[in-house]
């Protein structure tokens, strides 16, 4: 595949993501709420997690920003449910590498749709964008 095909692929998720966004909500019974924006550019999220037993048994997100904001958010709740505690921060780990431009070794875990936001490592300025909801997530498990 291209390298022109294969950024319009990833364009392609993004949008599915923000225009049809998965785990958008909030969550009743939640272990962890956090709360964190981005006051460079105005993006908010809500991030609540339900963890039972060091595992993500359910996810979701709310809040207001950019089409990367949102598709990071709801690409993250999806690849981190179900996953442990641990696996969900080494998945942050990653994903932070990722946007440094590093190459992408996701040493076995399964990213899904995350591997779509590589190309915004190109773009300084977005990078914050991309990784708000992880570092709220980061967050809540470091501070549960």
């Amino acid at each position: 595949m291209s390298f022109d095909n294969l950024d319009t692929l990833y364009r392609q998720v993004i949008m599915d993501h923000y225009k049809t966004p998965r785990n958008k909500g909030a969550l009743e019974d939640s272990s962890m709420t956090v709360d964190m924006n981005n006051p460079t550019c105005g993006d908010r999220i809500r991030i609540q997690l339900k963890i039972e037993d060091g595992v993500v048994k359910d996810a979701k997100f709310d809040g207001e920003g950019c089409s990367i904001s949102l598709a990071s958010a709801s690409m993250m709740t999806q690849a981190i449910k179900g996953q442990k505690l641990d696996d969900a921060l080494r998945m942050s780990q990653i994903f932070s590498d990722m946007m440094l431009g590093k190459e992408l070794d996701a040493g076995g875990l399964d990213l899904g749709d995350i591997e779509a936001l590589q190309g915004v490592s190109k773009f300084p300025a977005r990078i914050k964008c991309a990784t708000l909801a992880w570092k709220a997530m980061e967050k809540g498990v470091q501070e549960n």
